[in-house]
């Protein structure tokens, strides 16, 4: 028996015992609920066992090898490699906001799964092979190494504009990851969302601060474990009570048509028509305040300026006085800032004045042309997923983690296999909670709603995760009343299903997991680019290899508190940050990396004008269009969305290396050898 079939087998047996000893906690916590534990207890027990064992493993793998640190000692199997991979994927836009997404959009959310898969497929077929057949460390190595130039034809300026998108594409995904976690830490353990942050933080150091890639990696194949475990339980448990039927793909099937039955039911019902008439009525009236600007700004002010005064003078109650203050203090402080306040808030009305889009309908649109620009949004969005995938550098980094070049090709299969046992109940999962909502729910008294709205309504009082308004006075729910946001719908699955609280935190500590997992990933990204390729390759070529892991380190935890601070600062939701980072990622590094293995023509030049170029689109683009950066959706091209920004930038960037390629001088031999190496079979 050979070393590496020896060592799967030793690796097979640590995960066989983690197996079992996994679903005696988990039966063991169950007895305990039984006897009557408080749940409290029970999501400090998951978040403090899923953190112990995920810093037991860090410490147990903790290295100060270079090849260790930076690419786990080239030795990770390809059924491994291919969990750790999937874990570090599904990420928690995955495992948290993807089926929240396609609950709230229906079909045009396939868009994420079918770009995601599909990137596996780039990645299988143009970049992870030969990235392993180059046999380095990060992927400004490989950029370097083939494009050169610079001082000493060492590829410097090529490296330090790679490792600036790396830094760039990482650190916004990675602010997603710690988002999650915040809100996971928060309803789970009842501290604030800041300091579930930082607790969540203390997890992810301590695997990628001691072990690097070797500690990332064995702990992503737990996570991966985890994962798995914590989404199909609830999944197969609602399959099971809407179908009679544990395999959510078979009752997908079953219960999407009684989902729409359903979703015309609520289409007739005069009631819901009164509620959305009403929030178009309060559009109408921003709208009116939209156009007497600035006019109606100066009145607001003054108005809201006199209801403090006369709850002064009239003696109201402190509650009363409070709310005035409340109300003045939060009132637009200048011009522009209410315009982009009511603009923001007219737009939130307007979407819920529409009725509800049916779930299975493709491109629903009231017009011909909306619709068209929901097709042509699709596609974008499914392009800028699977050129991001091809280019994010904390999943190419897992390349170079195998025995071999055949190695990384069965580990893209088993990435994409791991990844698909998920990715093919997600849109089961949104079907099932969403026909559990629309049939429980919706029509209840208000006197008697579950327990489970409060609990996710007060975590964040500013932005509620989900409310539930009487509007029209009725006593009775409507679908129109209830505003859910897509990010909590798997972590309320449980409890929208009825589930025992041990299931609840469970998928708590899934999605700790999946978020975890790839912040593990994207922090060690921007780490190992700042101190392999910055310090040791640019700044300190002489470096040794302890002082090299040792300025990883502390990178890495710098990294992390920044990371973390902007997370606390809840930028965005986490799909639209995610989508950001693939169209940047695409963007900037897709056309160098694949023109670099095929077209033997691109020189140095070539990839300094690609990265550079499709960056700037991609970043204009957005600039553009965004709301959140000063944008308007009415400047868009082609009514494309901002996060698929990737559209413009990918061939932008193409073009870019193409021309600025052919106008200069051909690449040094040196780069056609290593063309013909890393192609050649192995």
């Amino acid at each position: 028996m050979t070393r590496q079939k020896r060592y799967f087998r030793r690796l097979s047996g640590y995960y066989a015992w983690f197996c079992v000893c996994f679903a005696g906690f988990l039966l063991a916590l169950t007895v305990l609920e039984n006897e009557g534990m408080p749940r409290l207890w029970i999501g400090h027990l998951f978040m403090f066992a899923t953190i112990v064992l995920y810093a037991t493993i860090g410490v147990v793998s903790r290295t100060s090898n270079v090849t260790e640190y930076y690419v786990a000692g080239r030795r990770v199997p390809a059924l491994f490699n291919g969990m750790a991979t999937a874990a570090d994927w599904i990420s928690a836009a995955s495992f948290i906001s993807l089926a929240g997404g396609l609950y709230l959009s229906g079909f045009d959310a396939l868009a994420y799964i079918m770009g995601w898969t599909g990137g596996y497929c780039l990645v299988a077929l143009l970049i992870a092979p030969y990235l392993r057949k180059f046999a380095q460390y990060t992927i400004p190595d490989y950029l370097a190494a083939r494009y050169g130039g610079g001082a000493g034809g060492r590829g410097g300026p090529v490296r330090a504009l790679a490792v600036g998108a790396t830094i760039i594409v990482s650190f916004i995904y990675v602010v997603a990851q710690i988002y999650a976690v915040g809100l996971i830490a928060s309803r789970f353990t009842g501290v604030d969302f800041s300091v579930g942050i930082f607790l969540g933080l203390a997890s992810i150091l301590v695997c990628s601060f001691l072990g690097g890639m070797r500690g990332i990696t064995w702990t992503q194949v737990a996570q991966y474990i985890i994962i798995l475990v914590a989404f199909l339980i609830p999944t197969m448990w609602l399959s099971a009570k809407h179908a009679d039927n544990p395999l959510p793909q078979v009752a997908y099937g079953s219960v999407l048509p009684k989902l729409a039955q359903r979703e015309a039911q609520l289409a007739a019902d005069p009631r819901e028509h009164e509620v959305r008439a009403r929030f178009q009525k309060e559009a109408d009236a921003y709208q009116e305040r939209l156009a007497a600007l600035p006019a109606s700004w100066e009145q607001g002010k003054v108005e809201a300026q006199r209801r403090l005064d006369t709850a002064r003078l009239r003696n109201l109650s402190l509650a009363d006085v409070r709310n005035a203050e409340r109300a003045l203090a939060a009132y637009p402080k200048t011009v522009d800032e209410a315009e982009a306040l009511w603009r923001e808030q007219r737009s939130r009305l307007l979407a819920r004045a529409q009725p509800p889009q049916p779930h299975a309908a493709p491109f629903a649109g009231a017009t011909e042309a909306e619709s068209n620009a929901r097709r042509n949004n699709f596609l974008a969005l499914v392009f800028c997923l699977m050129f991001g995938t091809a280019a994010l550098p904390h999943i190419l980094m897992r390349s170079y983690t195998t025995p071999s070049v055949h190695e990384t090709r069965v580990s893209v299969f088993w990435t994409l296999f791991f990844i698909l046992l998920i990715y093919l109940s997600i849109p089961a999962l949104a079907v099932l909670a969403k026909y559990d909502i629309y049939t429980s729910l919706v029509g209840s008294d208000f006197s008697s709603l579950p327990t489970w709205i409060s609990y996710w309504g007060n975590i964040d009082k500013v932005n509620p995760l989900i409310q539930v308004t009487d509007i029209n006075g009725d006593g009775l729910v409507q679908l129109a009343e209830i505003a859910i946001d897509g990010d909590v719908l798997v972590l309320a699955t449980p409890e929208i299903g009825g589930l025992p609280y041990v299931i609840s935190g469970l998928v708590a500590a899934g999605g700790l997991a999946a978020a975890l997992s790839t912040a593990d990933g994207l922090l060690l990204a921007i780490s190992n680019a700042l101190s392999h390729d910055i310090y040791y390759k640019i700044v300190d070529p002489g470096a040794s290899t302890q002082k090299r892991v040792t300025i990883s380190k502390l990178l890495l935890l710098a990294v992390a508190f920044i990371a973390a601070y902007a997370a606390s600062q809840k930028p965005a939701d986490i799909l639209s940050l995610v989508g950001a980072a693939f169209s940047l990622a695409a963007s900037a590094l897709f056309p160098p990396l694949v023109l670099g293995v095929f077209w033997k023509r691109a020189n140095h030049a070539g990839a300094i004008a690609g990265m550079v170029g499709g960056f700037l689109v991609c970043l204009y683009y957005m600039i553009r269009v965004h709301p959140m950066l000063g944008g308007r959706m009415d400047a868009a091209w082609f009514d494309i969305a901002p996060m698929s920004a990737g559209i413009f930038g990918v061939p932008a960037g193409m073009l870019a290396v193409v021309v600025a390629s052919l106008l200069t001088a051909p690449p040094a031999r040196g780069s056609d050898a290593l063309v013909d190496y890393i192609r050649a079979p192995e």
